[in-house]
């Protein structure tokens, strides 16, 4: 068997954290291999990109009990959630987050979505200029803890928003940020712990269905209610990554703001087109950087050979920009979307294969629903301008945002276009 490229650097800590989105795809081009091997925090791990690494990567192979690092869990993922699961208490839990991604329930979220951003268009037009970054941080999470259930009293809002955002900006190594994350987890667990007692002892009764409800009296395989911290877990797992989506709606207003004949393509275009324009910002945009898992059993694949308990990193970013799967893979282009197969292994900013048996995220329809919904409210239902910014956007943060957050002034709602 030939050997696996492997970097050059003892250690490429350092490395990735400078080079982040791109520091398997420089590698990948540098190797001319979509698998190399590097060391990360002075362990041995292979990483990998591509629609046939991706397919292997979800599949029994690999395990992810034990794959992310401490950090992560501290932090964006929490102990005990259904990330870190495996096999059949992985398929049980997961049914139970895919219960709550009905139509019926999509639909209700991105309602109460765009109410509130309706709602705020007044005020928004009354001050200079606003950051989009804040302002839909806050609505998202006013509407997913009324979708979820969760009380939020007005007093409390801003607070956690910004522990929710804190759980995800930033994930990785330790330094000052991660810190006040790790504050952010506590205080998150400790409000969603007691708001779970309170559901199970009957002193709160969220709506049936909804996802505080549907957690907090889920039962495990043997027919056991979740720990308390395990299931605040989970529920924080739909807050959290909904709260997320931020990125990607200022992402869609950045590419509006880039791509202008698309902004008005989509004032008054078919709805199919707003569906090539969010799915190209889920393609091009960097959110999630790459998927982590541990090998079960020794293999080989492609030349490689996969040791048991080796790490592996699968680069969500560098598939999704994969010359080898999208022409000219760095151009923004919707309308590529218009031949596009549907490949659960070329398109994978929120993970590969099967949404319900596998790793692939519960929320990906929530994620497109919401941002059709953003697009269609920037382009349809109101006016604003971009005025001179930094919006540049640093691959090296992980996940990265434009700069300056967008900021948009004069903005002043429309009748409704579409």
């Amino acid at each position: 068997m030939p050997e696996l490229p492997h970097d050059r650097l003892l250690d490429s800590t350092l490395a990735f954290l400078r080079e982040g989105y791109a520091f398997i795809a420089n590698r990948s081009r540098r190797y001319r291999s979509d698998v190399f091997e590097t060391r990360l925090l002075l362990q041995p791990v292979t990483c990998m990109r591509g629609a046939d690494a991706a397919r292997v990567f979800y599949s029994d192979r690999f395990q992810r009990d034990g794959a992310s690092p401490a950090v992560a869990r501290r932090t964006l993922f929490g102990e005990g959630g259904v990330q870190g699961l495996d096999d059949a208490p992985h398929h049980h839990r997961k049914e139970m987050f895919m219960s709550l991604m009905t139509p019926a329930a999509i639909d209700d979220l991105a309602d109460r979505f765009a109410t509130g951003w309706r709602d705020s268009t007044a005020r928004w037009s009354q001050h200079g200029e606003v950051v989009l970054y804040d302002e839909v941080a806050r609505l998202l999470c006013e509407a997913v803890c009324a979708w979820a259930g969760v009380p939020l009293p007005e007093e409390e809002v801003a607070q956690r928003t910004d522990d929710l955002v804190a759980l995800f900006h930033p994930v990785g190594f330790p330094h000052v940020p991660y810190l006040s994350a790790r504050r952010a987890r506590r205080r998150t667990d400790a409000w969603i712990g007691d708001l779970v007692e309170q559901t199970r002892g009957g002193a709160l009764q969220p709506p049936a269905g909804s996802a505080l409800q549907v957690v907090a009296t889920h039962r495990d395989p043997s027919d056991r209610l979740l720990p308390t911290e395990v299931a605040a877990v989970e529920v924080i797992n739909v807050l959290r990554p909904t709260v997320a989506i931020t990125n990607y709606i200022v992402f869609a207003a950045l590419a509006l703001h880039e791509h202008p004949g698309w902004r008005d393509r989509l004032a008054g275009g078919p709805e199919e087109e707003v569906e090539w324009f969010v799915q190209e910002v889920r393609r091009t945009a960097p959110f999630f950087p790459a998927a982590v898992a541990r090998v079960r059993h020794d293999f080989d694949w492609d030349g490689a050979r996969f040791p048991a308990g080796r790490r592996v990193l699968l680069d969500l970013y560098g598939t999704n920009r994969h010359p080898g799967l999208w022409d000219d893979p760095d151009r923004f282009d919707p309308e590529r979307f218009a031949t596009w197969d549907g490949n659960p292994f070329t398109l994978i900013p929120q993970g590969g294969g099967d949404h319900h048996t596998g790793h692939r995220c519960a929320g990906e329809w929530v994620t497109i629903r919401l941002m059709q919904t953003a697009v269609r409210l920037l382009t349809r239902e109101m006016a604003y301008t971009v005025p001179h910014q930094d919006l540049q956007v640093s691959l090296s943060r992980m996940p990265a945002r434009p700069r300056s957050g967008v900021v948009i002034r004069d903005v002043r709602p429309v009748e409704a276009r579409g």
